[in-house]
């Protein structure tokens, strides 16, 4: 692992294990999960807020100023809006989507869940992402959360990632290995 991404693993956990600890303290990871979703998907869509937390051209205050407001409009919990202005004032909000993750990890822990992150060619339907939760769920014997991404050049098939394990079933992954089988042919 390189130096940046450790040091910035390193601070992730810290704050993540800050928040974690407030929220479980005060009975409030519901809280927690919804902020925790909520400033996943404005960093998904939103390239201003991934500049703000990256872009070393504004000052602190610009910085914790932005993110006081953005906190205040998302109606954040208090222990969110906290940290992410000591992380501003810190010069750390470059770490949010490491302290993100990490969050998702402890909270899904707690509540006995595994995330699985499923690629797909196009979009499921209700009743396949059911039976794909059932599948999981009995192989893995924990609660499957789906995370759900498309990624329309896997032609067809998934890609499937729960923890360190990965299924690959697209047939682009198919296609890959034909290639290979068919180069020690030739």
């Amino acid at each position: 692992m390189s130096e940046p991404a450790s040091i910035s693993s390193g601070i992730a956990a810290r704050y993540a294990t800050a928040i974690f600890e407030l929220a479980k303290e005060s009975k409030s990871l519901k809280t927690l999960e919804a902020d925790v979703d909520a400033l996943d998907g404005a960093l998904t869509e939103s390239a201003d807020l991934r500049n703000l937390i990256t872009s070393p051209v504004y000052t602190r205050d610009q910085v914790a100023t932005a993110i006081t407001a953005i906190a205040k409009k998302m109606k954040l919990s208090q222990a969110v809006a906290g940290a992410l202005g000591l992380m501003a004032q810190k010069r750390r909000l470059f770490a949010l989507p490491q302290v993100l993750s990490a969050l998702r990890t402890r909270i899904a822990d707690e509540k006995g869940e595994v995330t699985a992150e499923v690629t797909a060619a196009q979009p499921l339907s209700k009743a396949q992402e059911t039976d794909l939760v059932k599948t999981l769920k009995a192989r893995i014997g924990k609660d499957i959360k789906l995370k759900l991404a498309v990624d329309e050049s896997l032609i067809g098939g998934l890609v499937i990632k729960v923890g360190s394990q990965m299924i690959d079933t697209s047939i682009r992954a198919q296609l890959a290995a034909l290639k290979n089988s068919m180069k020690e042919v030739g």
